[in-house]
């Protein structure tokens, strides 16, 4: 049965909550590298401080993906519940985030962060499948993208807008500045508001035959249909994959070593080691603040900057929004371009200065809004939609596989092998984006490509 097509705020309103999802991202992914380097971390270790993020996303991810796929209620539906309960532990640990008084507390409360936003995002993927028909599918993905841009724009300019309106960015050493504080609470609050506004204007459909349904979830076992699930991923899916593995990669080098390599590239203001200083010398004391000082400031316009990103992402979801309302697209060749014009981006960050570094965030906008859009939109139209929510989840092995190697050290290893200067982890990144780009080449289908 064909589903009804639903307007543009319908899709907005079902889509909102990923505002709430990319605040947290986007708090996670601009700062929580600053964070660790507060709190003490070397550089080369912040990587594998990182590794909650892909390893919950990893085991969360396909049981959430199958729970959701399993569940129904005529009150409840069948993924809200999952929004809701990711959101109220995800909103709790954004609060708590920042008063981490040590590196371990941070790092464990990274997993708590990641594990709680993938409760939440997973079903909004499955969500816009079982609402949408094929034909508005890459505009309902496009609209989440869309909405994910504003998130990320915002959210990242917090530290910034909250120090510019008299918040102190300045601490002692060890201590999370006063900005980043209330930008994180901040960030919890519209995390919670915005899931809930989803949850109050979007009604769910419930299954088409529910008998049918009730009877299959009777029958149904997680291990049994994930080794089933996993025998009937499709050519394009695994084609797909590969094309995340690369993206993602380079993604996460970004979000793990960005601040440090920009702010030292481009800013010149790495961070102080308090090691190397006596605190209780009055002099070398006021040299650590001092320095402690501008590195700050300087993650604050790395954050800010970065944000740009959210921007253009925005603008290519809202430019392709309006076309893909009334028509089709070619989805393989917009991903590929977007992907290479983000590797670019990601090269130019070696060349860059504090007033032309918003360029290369622009850049790796269009291939953000790509990522977050069109393989999404591909992968909806060769799975079986009865098992959307699980192939969903599985679908994220091959976002978070990639991020379990490079936090491992594959990010240090192959950096290293251009140079020690942390700013070509941002030229592997680079390199990595258009592989991704030139592997869309693979994709054949011509139901994936043309939607």
């Amino acid at each position: 049965m064909e589903k009804r097509k639903l307007s543009f705020w319908q899709i907005w309103n079902m889509s909102f909550g990923f505002l709430g999802i990319q605040f947290g991202f986007a708090l996670q992914g601009g700062f929580m590298s600053r964070i660790f380097q507060t709190l003490g971390a070397e550089v080369d270790s912040i990587p594998g401080l990182w590794i909650a993020a892909p390893l919950t996303g990893l085991l969360v991810q396909p049981i959430i993906g199958y729970l959701s796929d399993n569940t129904w209620s005529p009150k409840f539906g069948r993924r809200k519940p999952f929004f809701l309960i990711g959101a109220v532990l995800a909103s709790i640990t954004l609060f708590f985030m920042p008063h981490s008084p040590v590196l371990w507390v941070a790092a464990g409360l990274l997993w708590v962060l990641d594990s709680s936003i993938n409760i939440s995002m997973e079903p909004f993927r499955a969500l816009v499948a079982d609402k949408l028909p094929e034909s508005q599918r890459s505009n309902g993905f496009v609209i989440q993208t869309l909405i994910i841009g504003i998130g990320t724009w915002i959210a990242s300019n917090l530290p910034w807008l909250v120090n510019k309106l008299g918040v102190t960015n300045e601490a002692a050493a060890g201590v999370i500045p006063p900005s980043v504080v209330v930008a994180f609470s901040i960030g919890a609050f519209v995390f919670i508001t915005s899931i809930l506004f989803t949850i109050f204007t979007t009604k769910e459909d419930p299954p088409v035959d529910l008998e049918k349904f009730k009877s299959e979830k009777n029958e149904s076992r997680f291990i049994p249909d994930l080794f089933a699930s996993l025998k009937e991923m499709p050519s394009t899916m695994k084609k797909l994959g590969l094309i995340q593995f690369f993206s993602w990669f380079a993604f996460f080098t970004m979000w793990s070593l960005s601040t440090p390599a920009l702010t030292e590239h481009v800013y010149n203001s790495p961070s102080p080691n308090v090691k190397e200083f006596n605190m209780n010398d009055v002099s070398q004391k006021a040299t650590y603040d001092a320095a402690n000082l501008k590195y700050q400031d300087a993650a604050n316009l790395v954050g800010s900057t970065s944000g740009i990103y959210g921007l253009s992402s925005m603008a290519f979801a809202l430019l392709l929004t309006f076309y893909t309302m009334k028509n089709k697209i070619n989805r393989k060749y917009i991903h590929m371009v977007s992907l290479i014009l983000g590797g670019l981006g990601f090269i130019y960050m070696f060349y860059a200065t504090p007033s032309t570094l918003m360029y290369s965030f622009i850049l790796i906008g269009f291939s953000w809004g790509s990522i977050l859009s069109m393989p999404y939109a591909m992968l909806s139209s060769s799975v079986n939609p009865k098992k959307m929510g699980m192939m969903m989840g599985l679908f994220n092995m091959f976002i978070v596989i990639p991020q379990i190697i490079a936090a491992l050290g594959g990010i240090n290893f192959l950096y290293k092998l251009i140079g020690e200067a942390h700013i070509n982890a941002m030229l592997l990144a680079g390199i990595s984006l258009i592989i991704a780009g030139l592997c869309n080449f693979f994709i054949t289908d011509k139901n994936a490509i043309s939607g």
